[in-house]
């Protein structure tokens, strides 16, 4: 029984000093911020405000992309793609446009590329890029597999490298649970953009 206790005792010493144990006085723990499972993401260069679901049973994010396409760029693979705005009209309007009329381009240095594999249908490459984007206030970057989400709800899915690199924990049962919103501009503020294609 003495020699049970012992090796209890010397087991818990080791887990206390040897795991650096986030304590009171510990400055650089960062409480985890707890978002729902539906919020509004804004992608920093262009200020597009889109729904995202976060979904821990995906690894990487993804947005939604069509018409990708690889082109080389000062000798590295660059990858360009567009987001049309009437796929989802998540876009606050002043009326003035359709969410139709309005499709942006993007271009972004290849980041990898990964080999989906899908149920009875061809395996799928798809490109990864990095991107910066602004949820709950705070800016964050991570890694946006491009993909066509016009048949899901949300455009934005943020997967669990996001919410494991930035300490963010999701409420299932809640949405929209974000503190603070981000700025982001109007489907004609948009329009005006250098990257906006308007049919």
């Amino acid at each position: 029984m003495r020699f049970a206790l012992m090796i209890t005792a010397l087991m818990s010493a080791f887990f206390i000093t040897g795991t650096h144990a986030a304590s009171p006085s510990d400055t650089s723990a960062k409480d985890p911020e707890v978002l729902g499972f539906v919020e509004w993401v804004v992608m920093d260069d262009t200020e597009v405000r889109l729904k995202a679901r976060l979904d821990t049973g995906a690894k990487t994010s993804s947005l939604h992309a069509v018409n990708v396409e690889p082109f080389e760029q000062d000798g590295e693979e660059w990858v360009r793609f567009k987001l049309p705005l009437g796929d989802h009209e998540d876009q606050p309007s002043e009326g003035q446009l359709d969410h139709e009329d309005v499709i942006l381009e993007f271009e972004r240095p290849v980041h990898r590329t990964v080999l989906i594999k899908r149920k009875g249908a061809p395996s799928q490459r798809r490109y990864v890029v990095h991107m910066e984007f602004c949820i709950s206030g705070n800016l964050h970057e991570t890694q946006f597999s491009l993909t066509d989400r016009g048949r899901f709800s949300y455009p934005v899915l943020l997967g669990r490298r996001f919410m494991r690199d930035d300490n963010i924990l999701t409420d299932s049962a809640q949405s929209f649970m974000a503190a603070k919103e981000c700025e982001y501009r109007t489907l004609e503020e948009l329009a005006e953009r250098p990257e906006a294609l308007k049919r």
